[in-house]
């Protein structure tokens, strides 16, 4: 079987990518040809993997993608695949990997803390006029076959916002190493990682982890760690407005306990130096991140919005909270810190959970779809 895999910016080490990368191994181990199809190649990519260029060049981002879009489209006429997996919303894909979620849903949620000004600036902007029409024709496609939902939250969200009937959407987690995240990393890593950072031993720490600090929850974040007395934060990522939150850092009288540290190549050993990891995003299709800290044996606070809620039973593995309620995130973090048999229970989750042969859930889809079902 020749499956066409279609991603425009392929970071073969991303989070998206992770879910792309499981569906080219599936497809490599059951002898099929998976072939990429993205505007650029990393030299770390995997060599096995076919892969075609296409980069048209473009002014603005919505040009950019609707080039990409058109580009792939002609790509796809011009060679035969038994099955197109796209990871961008174009029409006339057969499966539609929805990794990043729901732009209408973003959008919905992001209003909760834009002032009208900036709902306005929106609602004009033509990228994101674009991806939402985009998204509706993909859906109201009648070649779409099937959609891989990463979480049952964004099957949730497809259904709220497009008429897709249900039997088409499956949802597949992806699979988390528990041997690189795993408790044992504390043994060795807690007490370097703190003194390179200057925090005692017995200080509690929070760690969150994402890039894109609005989405990802990092002012309230921030807000939630002022409550509690003397506790320190990792703040690990990148943002091109890091500034802005460094000022509110300052603002709220916690520089000196809030440590950003850009992006991180071993998270896992920041992992080992913290207590409890937060993440209060406004939207997040899943967020591998999640997973990660629990298989650490850490205790996360996960907001309603996060497709990671699906793991977490409230109070027993981990806690849920609403992104913008900074007061019951602070109380999930008390409580989080006080009791460590609620990482160790978060552990055994992703071993159950986090442990499923991905691949083989892919290969079945393919495999009813070729066979007509």
């Amino acid at each position: 079987m020749k499956l066409a895999l279609i991603r425009a910016h392929y970071n073969p080490f991303g989070g998206a990518e992770r879910f792309l990368n499981a569906a080219a191994d599936a497809m490599l181990a059951h002898g099929h040809v998976p072939t990429i199809i993205t505007r650029a190649w990393p030299s770390r990519a995997n060599a096995a993997i076919e892969h075609e260029i296409v980069n048209p060049r473009y002014a603005t981002t919505a040009g950019r993608d609707r080039g990409f879009a058109r580009a792939a489209t002609e790509l796809l006429r011009a060679r035969h695949f038994d099955l197109v997996q796209s990871y961008e919303r174009l029409e006339g894909c057969d499966v539609f990997h929805a990794v990043d979620g729901v732009h209408a849903e973003w959008l919905r949620q992001r209003r909760r803390v834009q002032s009208p000004w900036q709902r306005l600036g929106v609602t004009l902007n033509p990228h994101h006029r674009y991806l939402l029409d985009a998204e509706r024709r993909m859906y109201d496609s009648k070649r779409l076959r099937a959609v891989i939902c990463i979480s049952e939250m964004v099957k949730s969200d497809i259904l709220r916002h497009y008429d897709v009937a249900p039997e088409k959407l499956h949802v597949v987690y992806g699979s988390i190493d528990t041997t690189q995240f795993h408790p044992s990393l504390r043994e060795t890593f807690r007490s370097q990682v703190r003194q390179a950072h200057g925090i005692a031993e017995n200080t509690p720490v929070a760690i969150h982890v994402g890039s894109g600090f609005e989405r990802k929850g990092v002012a309230a974040f921030l807000q939630s760690i002022a409550l509690v007395s003397e506790l320190h934060a990792f703040v690990v990522g990148h943002d091109k407005r890091l500034s802005k939150y460094q000022a509110l850092a300052r603002s709220l009288g916690i520089a000196r306990r809030v440590i950003f540290t850009g992006g991180i190549s071993q998270v896992e050993r920041y992992y080992a130096a913290s207590d409890v990891f937060v993440m209060p995003t406004l939207y997040e299709p899943f967020g591998l991140v999640f997973a990660e800290a629990m298989a650490c044996g850490l205790p996360v606070v996960a907001s309603k919005q996060s497709g990671a809620a699906d793991w977490i039973d409230s109070g027993v593995n981990g806690f849920v909270v609403d992104a913008c309620d900074t007061l019951a995130i602070c109380e999930s973090i008390r409580s989080a810190i006080s009791d460590p048999t609620i990482g160790l229970r978060g552990r055994k989750t992703v071993e159950v959970r986090g442990t499923q042969d991905t691949g083989a859930q892919y290969n079945a889809i393919y495999q009813q779809l070729l066979a007509g079902e």
